[in-house]
């Protein structure tokens, strides 16, 4: 692929997933400090080259890119991720239920903590609490 195109693939990309109503720093930031060229290089290949292939629309790699993360126990690059889910149209209710499923197999202090950062993420978007029904009566 031309050098050109791919450029312009992963600022397009990148514009979608991290230009939103919060300004959110990307690793990218912070790997140009150390070194300029392989910030670059790596820029290219995760925006520019995954995260821009079409196998899965960008929303459903967001949501895998948040149930990964989640399990993991990322938070610092889960909230990163939350608010690129949430810029490309991913709902709050398909986070918090990524979120959910992971506690089956990664356990449920980790979707503790992935909630607690999904709602601070919706708190610094003005969107806590959910307007669209996030709470009702605990059943015990």
């Amino acid at each position: 692929m031309k050098e050109e195109i791919l450029k312009e693939r992963t600022k397009t990309t990148a514009a979608r997933l991290f230009s939103g109503p919060v300004e959110v720093e990307v690793p990218y930031q912070l790997w140009k400090e150390f070194d300029s060229e392989l910030a670059r290089e790596l820029s290219l290949f995760i925006t520019g080259n995954m995260y821009s292939r079409t196998v899965l629309t960008l929303a459903e790699r967001q949501v895998v890119a948040v149930s990964a993360l989640a399990a993991l126990g990322r938070t610092e690059e889960l909230r990163i991720h939350l608010h690129g889910a949430l810029n490309v149209g991913v709902s709050w209710k398909t986070c918090a239920e990524a979120i959910f499923q992971v506690g089956v197999y990664a356990g449920f202090p980790v979707v503790n903590a992935a909630l607690a950062t999904l709602k601070a993420v919706l708190q610094e978007r003005g969107q806590w609490p959910p307007s669209d029904g996030g709470s009702e009566e605990p059943l015990a």
